[in-house]
């Protein structure tokens, strides 16, 4: 397991996955019990890993509570990653749901308890919820931030141009700065290519990955008919519903062929790459809700794809760059005499 700061903005050190643990508890339709958690859990730990990725509402508060006791007795060494904006009981609230004041205030009171915990390593906002104005959320957090509650804060989940303004607010009005996003990316996923890892790039935030494995479907275990989410009507799916979709799986199907690991190790060992060749840092949260998954994951940083399987699966997944990247390049191009590699201006980061 390897090691880096989340970002340039910060000297927060962390491993090169998280741990998702959004299947610890059983207050779902799918999880897992205290003991096979602590299976993981330990199991994750013994290969180096320290980031731990929760949020109030996994498993109506069952996540936290069960991390709270699996790092009861050496809290100091891990990261630990919580989330709030969604309500955390099994009946949400409309008083406290949200990414406000009152629901931030209220979320980390309960995070805290349950996790067992003085403070909170790194601090999400779950999700933009359309009401909250930017800066009661990050006035919020720097306010817990001074009262030593969190140590740093993030967004996950916002488009943007919010976590550009976040981002400016807080560094203009001296305000604990956001260091990071949390986004869905992966080889069957890759919108952020648009915007949000250019922006994590510039302005040097460190990037969670959420479904790395696109919910099982890069594993390709669907085509034989494998148990698992597909298999599951009350879990979230993401099917193989486009022709780029099957032509990236044949891909990654092929390439575990030609390199004897699994599709799932392929499909991790390309997001490893990727990360390497981003100026942002990239952690994927894996989330595995059994050993062999965990296994899986871990076998996939031994994993080393040549650069031309790399440019395959990177090829085959690529997203159109959209309005206005699309229309910039080509005038780039143009006023270049169709050779854009002739003029070199790398972005500068924001310190």
């Amino acid at each position: 397991m390897r090691y880096t700061t989340f970002g340039r903005r910060t000297g927060l050190r962390v491993s090169e996955y998280a741990l998702g643990t959004g299947n610890f508890g059983t207050a779902w339709a799918s999880g897992t019990g205290p003991d096979d958690a602590r299976k993981i859990f330990d199991r994750f730990a013994e290969a180096g890993g320290t980031l731990l990725d929760t949020a109030g509402m996994y498993q109506a508060g069952e996540s936290e509570s069960i991390l709270g006791d699996l790092i009861s007795t050496d809290r100091d060494h891990f990261v630990v990653s919580t989330k709030y904006a969604a309500s955390d009981g099994a009946q949400p609230h409309v008083s406290l749901t949200g990414g406000g004041r009152k629901n931030l205030v209220a979320s980390v009171e309960a995070s805290l308890k349950r996790l067992r915990t003085e403070h909170l390593d790194l601090l999400f906002v779950h999700f933009a919820d359309g009401v909250t104005p930017i800066d009661e959320i990050v006035r919020g957090m720097d306010d817990l931030v001074r009262s030593g509650k969190i140590h740093h804060v993030a967004l996950s989940n916002f488009p943007a141009w919010q976590v550009s303004a976040a981002t400016m607010l807080a560094d203009l009005r001296g305000w604990a700065p956001i260091v990071g996003i949390q986004t869905e990316y992966s080889l069957i996923e890759r919108s952020a290519d648009r915007e949000l890892l250019p922006m994590a790039e510039a302005l040097g935030l460190g990037v969670n990955l959420w479904s790395p494995l696109a919910g099982g479907l890069l594993t390709g275990k669907y085509r034989t008919g494998g148990e698992g989410r597909a298999t599951d009507p009350s879990r979230f799916v993401t099917p193989e519903s486009t022709d780029q979709r099957t032509a990236v799986i044949d891909a990654v199907l092929a390439i575990a062929q030609e390199t004897g690991a699994s599709a799932a190790q392929v499909s991790m060992a390309w997001l490893r790459e990727r990360g390497t060749r981003s100026a942002a840092t990239i952690v994927p949260v894996v989330g595995p809700r059994t050993l062999h998954q965990l296994d899986e994951y871990l076998g996939a940083l031994e994993v080393t794809l040549t650069d031309g399987q790399y440019t395959r699966l990177d090829e085959v997944s690529a997203v159109e760059a959209g309005v206005p990247h699309g229309i910039n390049t080509m005038l780039h191009e143009h006023l270049l005499g169709g050779d854009a590699s002739r003029f070199v201006n790398p972005v500068v980061p924001v310190a």
